[in-house]
């Protein structure tokens, strides 16, 4: 995964709250939108992420299932491991127009590299969009650390990524990728934390095509439930993505199969299936509320191998 180091990134898509941490907004205002981890609470990610955050500390205490590492931390209690050296040169928070240029910057910054990402995917989506007839409305990405006030209310770092309806941005802590390595058994990598960025972005796009207000309030969870086939749509989305990134320019060729496997080794590490085994020794399918590690990849590979977002219907027939 290397950066066109000519390309001309747009911090501006990329806010950094690292430093200035949450102030309250006096409760929530909407519903998040889908996180990357399923979260082992009756509704899975559906209900206001008060209620989320609430389910994920019981969840740190062993007590519920979890599958996606950042839409909870999925960790079993006990304290934490030591965190693997990081994969590229850390930056410091703050300032990203001056730092985040170029690709060039990009492949030298984790904070750079998200902001290239984020460019990307959502360079991707306006032209498809347009392609159809429609308009694209771009989202901003929040970095943050710990604890973040968003539209959908409060939520901490054990959340994980997760895309909020209401305001219509992507919440991400990075030290989210040190757990899903750590804590998931995920092979890590540049290509995984982009299947993440484009995952949240999935569901941007099913905001603004009317997928999510189709499903609803019916957050049921289940192995054929409105939230898994929400859930699989963002993967395959995050797969079109994938195919068509050489096209937006930011990168200086298609990614590889190792860049490939990255995503999907990220995808099964939190299939429902796969945190239920860990968490707590057996799998539920009556509890799913984000697909089996199966389907995450074989999803994530649809939209990949055909590019078309079509192909990622995941509302009529099985998953």
């Amino acid at each position: 995964m290397q950066f066109d180091d000519d390309a001309r990134l747009d911090p501006s898509q990329v806010e950094d709250a690292r430093a200035s941490g949450p102030s309250p907004r006096g409760g929530p205002g909407g519903m998040p939108g889908g996180c990357m981890l399923p979260i082992g609470r009756r509704g899975g990610c559906g209900g206001c992420l008060i209620l989320i955050v609430a389910a994920v500390g019981m969840l740190l205490f062993g007590v519920v299932p979890s599958p996606f590492p950042g839409e909870e931390d999925g960790q079993q209690g006990g304290g934490r491991m030591p965190s693997p050296p990081p994969t590229s040169a850390p930056s410091p928070t703050g300032n990203l127009a001056a730092r985040c240029r170029t690709g060039a910057d990009a492949d030298q910054s984790e904070d750079c590299r998200i902001v290239g990402t984020v460019n990307s995917i959502q360079s991707y989506w306006r032209q498809a969009f347009a392609e159809q007839g429609r308009t694209y409305t771009p989202a901003r990405t929040v970095l943050f650390s710990q604890a973040v006030d968003t539209a959908c209310g409060m939520a901490d770092s054990a959340v994980g990524p997760f895309y909020c309806p209401a305001d219509r941005k992507v919440y991400l802590d990075l030290s989210f990728f040190n757990t899903l390595q750590r804590d998931f058994g995920a092979e890590g990598g540049p290509f995984a934390q982009a299947y993440v960025v484009a995952h949240e972005y999935g569901h941007h796009v099913q905001n603004l095509l009317g997928t999510m207000n189709r499903v609803g309030s019916d957050n049921r969870p289940g192995a054929g439930s409105p939230s898994v086939r929400l859930e699989l749509q963002a993967d395959c989305y995050a797969g079109v993505w994938a195919h068509n990134a050489v096209k937006t320019g930011f990168y200086e060729a298609p990614f590889t199969q190792a860049d490939i496997d990255q995503a999907l080794s990220a995808a099964a590490a939190v299939g429902d299936d796969s945190i239920q085994r860990r968490s707590q020794g057996r799998v539920t399918p009556d509890a799913f509320t984000h697909g089996t590690s199966e389907q995450r990849t074989r999803w994530f590979g649809i939209g990949y191998d055909t590019g078309d977002p079509t192909r990622c219907d995941t509302f009529t027939g099985r998953i």
